[in-house]
């Protein structure tokens, strides 16, 4: 008979022993160089220059910032559905090709980290110029004046292709942990594949989806460098106009409100997306709709 070691009183002791002092650190860091910060920013955003709402009705009568903040918005949701319709085809081909194509995928995937930003959007900055590349292929096929550099469209256009990998990355993930069998056992119910993937595979993949267009949305909402440079002030974004407010106008109470209304609304959309499309249920809503 093989005898069980059977750990001593101590050693189960121990592995009980909560570990919650090791997140000390990370916390430390978060709350000095992150929430203090922003509770900063929130707290003179209503006690700056006077206690109250001033500077949020201020917000929301200049005809300026709500125009500001819905363009911000628009831009963010349509980078987040153009990434996700490019990246879903692109992380579903990674999990279905050889070892080596997908280290192929991957590294493109991957190439665009190890260029700068900077240097993207310079690149940017020379396709969508009068006389750049898409100017000139537009108009050898019979359209001229295709200038994208200083429109919403052209900064979009770049935000795609900065955001892409932030995308292709949580689908892949979700994507390489569904079983494939599943579609398998529906064709042999009785689904058609198309019907298959778009009841079970589509489903099991959410969580992928739901993580890729939150995390592309509010990196986008951000951006500063990419509408700065390729942008103009009459169509500029968010973070543009409290540059503005923060380094020309020293109106740091007003760009606090300003960045606080964003932060809002951004978690009041991230709400609603996940009760749009919840990851924990994902896989019930595969079987039900089998």
């Amino acid at each position: 008979m093989t005898a069980i070691a059977v750990p001593a009183p101590e050693a189960r002791a121990a592995k009980r022993r909560p570990t919650g002092w090791m997140l000390l650190p990370a916390v430390a860091v978060l709350l000095v160089f992150f929430f203090y910060p922003l509770a900063t920013i929130v707290w003179s955003s209503f006690t700056e220059p006077t206690a109250g709402l001033g500077n949020y009705g201020a917000l929301f009568t200049d005809g300026v910032s709500v125009t500001v903040l819905l363009r911000t918005l628009r831009t963010g949701l349509i980078v987040a559905l153009v990434t996700l319709v490019i990246a879903y085809p692109y992380a579903f081909a990674m999990t279905r090709v050889s070892r080596r194509s997908r280290a192929v995928l991957s590294v493109l995937v991957l190439l665009p980290f190890w260029t700068s930003v900077m240097a993207r959007n310079f690149a940017w900055y020379l396709l969508e110029q009068r006389g750049g590349l898409i100017d000139r292929f537009f108009a050898a096929i019979g359209i001229d004046g295709v200038v994208l550099l200083g429109s919403v469209t052209g900064v979009t256009v770049a935000m795609v292709q900065v955001m892409l990998p932030f995308m292709v990355l949580p689908l892949y993930s979700t994507m390489s942990s569904i079983d494939t069998r599943l579609m398998d056992a529906a064709t042999s119910l009785g689904a058609s594949r198309p019907k298959a993937f778009a009841r079970v595979y589509v489903p099991l993949s959410l969580p992928g989806v739901v993580s890729g267009f939150s995390l592309v949305f509010i990196v986008t909402l951000g951006f500063f460098v990419t509408p700065a440079l390729l942008g103009t002030p009459q169509q500029s974004l968010v973070s543009q106009v409290i540059q503005t407010r923060v380094g020309t106008l020293l109106d740091f109470p007003g760009a606090g409100a300003l960045g606080t209304v964003l932060l809002v609304v951004t978690l009041i959309v991230l709400f609603a997306v996940s009760r749009v499309a919840r990851p924990t249920t994902a896989l019930n809503q595969a079987v039900d709709r089998a």
